[in-house]
């Protein structure tokens, strides 16, 4: 008897410890102003934990993160954790859309798992033109040890943060914006919010650079001088390991690159500089070699010598490796998103609208106003007057643009295909919210439905934020398995601020925690949701 009492409570054991809760990481993130010295000038920058950019923040695979923001500022905040899925849980996602901000002297505790990701992603305020002055940081996540990554563990791993800046405050920007300007050319470019920094190795061995385009409008190039740099990772999924001298990355994305330090003992320049622009800013770092007693010299190395169509080339051989173990024990190419079929298709056209006088920005026509009331909130709660279903044409129809809060109803595990179509002369960059999806085709000119031929529907790569070149066309294929309302918008944040976003609702009648969680017992309330409970 006694043996099979043992042998119970071992299995119960067990049973317990492989049903146990994945690891929980605790922080507390206080967001106050502070002094800041970009540009060499004393600006008011937003500071985590007095921290500008904010704390990098590493974490495994499968991690429930536990995070509680202090709002020190005298307006509301929200965080966002660009390009993590949010699995079932939209709650979560930190934008206006489907939380509460976090009134001044308040607090709210984000509580999300980095469910099935590996890579490097960002976080940033998604409230007003807050992003211009800092408040953003890395999100690292890496794999579970059972979980191999297709290249061997790198010395080290360095996050650089680069992005356009300007010296005017986030407040007179916005002031600017909500008076009918456009945003200006910014001042300059900054890597890890600084103009220059170093980044130290040691002689033959080989580091992991994870670069994010931090800025508001401006594509950068980034190339390390005398080095050339393997391509393993773009937003969370492992690539083919080409080899590039320079990459464009374009506002809001992420890409991940090895170099191995296999030059002569000296310094060398790191360089991000502006891309498709008329005046060039550069910033620069120093990769330092832990032998060497020369510094930097010579020139600064030159950004390409072709433009957009190298761009797009360059775009083309990103690619996915099907043989890669995804973030769960299983091939990344094992989903063959090419065989299915297409449950929707949709085109998406950009504009530069103005309406009243003032400048604004939409898609297909409709340039979204955000509401005092949470999309989700109203959603959940049947709130009426605070959106409208379906209202964006779809195709884009004609006539003068209009003001509204759109919401486009899909169903849970729709495959459907989206059409970026970029009418304007600059660059494009569009996210969504709560997914990765497929980039099967970039071109230029005007997208007809022949042209889905040239897709790559084999081995696109998949991320969260595509580029739209000018007087062109992207395409994506996405699977919509994750059940919330999500947001979909332009990630050159003056476009956003001004309209050129709306949300989807991804939506099931059958009511099950395997499709979404509950609303948390700590959402905020706030419009005509107040009183709800």
């Amino acid at each position: 008897m006694m043996r099979l009492v043992c042998g119970v409570l071992v299995f119960l054991a067990a049973a317990f410890v492989a049903g146990a809760d994945d690891p929980y990481r605790f922080f507390t993130w206080t967001v106050t102003y502070g002094p800041i010295y970009p540009l060499g000038v004393q600006q008011q920058g937003i500071l985590i934990n007095g921290q500008f950019p904010g704390p990098r923040l590493d974490c495994v695979t499968n991690d429930n993160i536990v995070i509680d923001v202090i709002n020190k500022l005298d307006e509301p905040l929200l965080l966002t954790w660009n390009g993590i899925k949010q699995r079932k849980n939209s709650w979560q996602d930190g934008v206006l859309g489907t939380n509460c901000p976090i009134l001044p002297s308040g607090n709210f505790t984000y509580k999300f798992q980095t469910k099935d990701q590996i890579g490097g992603f960002t976080y940033f305020p998604s409230t007003g033109m807050q992003r211009a002055a800092g408040g953003f940081g890395s999100l690292n996540v890496y794999q579970r040890p059972q979980i191999p990554v297709p290249y061997a563990k790198p010395a080290d791993d360095f996050s650089l943060l680069v992005g356009d800046w300007y010296r005017a405050s986030h407040k007179v920007l916005q002031k600017a914006l909500d008076s009918g300007s456009s945003l200006p050319f910014p001042d300059d470019l900054l890597i890890n919010g600084q103009k220059y920094t170093a980044f130290a190795g040691d002689q033959g061995k080989t580091y992991l650079f994870r670069i994010s385009n931090v800025g508001m409008t401006t594509s950068i190039n980034f190339r390390i001088q005398g080095h050339k740099m393997k391509l393993v990772e773009v937003e969370g999924s492992h690539t083919l390991q080409n080899i590039y001298d320079s990459l464009d990355i374009h506002v809001g994305q992420s890409l991940s690159v090895l170099v191995t330090l296999d030059q002569a003992p000296k310094d060398y320049y790191i360089v991000a500089s502006t891309r498709f622009t008329r005046k060039v800013l550069t910033a620069t770092a120093v990769l330092h070699y832990g032998n060497s007693n020369s510094p930097v010299s010579g020139p600064i190395p030159g950004g390409p010598a072709y433009g957009l169509h190298w761009s797009m080339k360059q775009a083309r051989t990103f690619r996915w490796n099907l043989t890669a173990s995804a973030a769960r024990p299983n091939p990344q190419g094992s989903y063959h998103y090419g065989k299915i079929t297409r449950s929707r298709s949709i085109m998406l056209a950009n504009s530069a609208a103005v309406i009243g006088g003032k400048q604004r920005y939409a898609i297909n026509g409709v340039s979204f106003v955000v509401p005092g009331t949470p999309l989700k909130l109203a959603d959940d709660f049947n709130i009426a007057g605070v959106f409208t279903w379906d209202s964006l044409p779809i195709p884009p129809a004609g006539g003068s643009p209009v003001l509204s809060t759109p919401v486009v109803r899909f169903n849970l595990h729709d495959f459907v295909e989206i059409i970026f179509q970029n009418t304007e002369n600059t660059m494009q960059t569009w996210h969504l919210d709560g997914y990765d999806f497929w980039v099967v085709g970039y071109g230029s000119g005007k997208w007809t439905e022949r042209l889905r031929r040239r897709y790559n529907l084999v081995d696109a790569v998949t991320r969260h934020t595509v580029q739209v070149y000018p007087n062109g066309w992207s395409a994506i294929l996405v699977s919509l398995d994750n059940q919330g309302m999500w947001n979909l918008r332009s990630a050159m944040w003056a476009r956003q601020y001004l309209g050129q976003q709306f949300y989807i609702r991804v939506w099931t009648p059958e009511k099950s925690y395997a499709n979404e969680y509950d609303m948390p017992a700590n959402a905020l309330r706030c419009g005509k949701a107040v009183a709800l409970r």
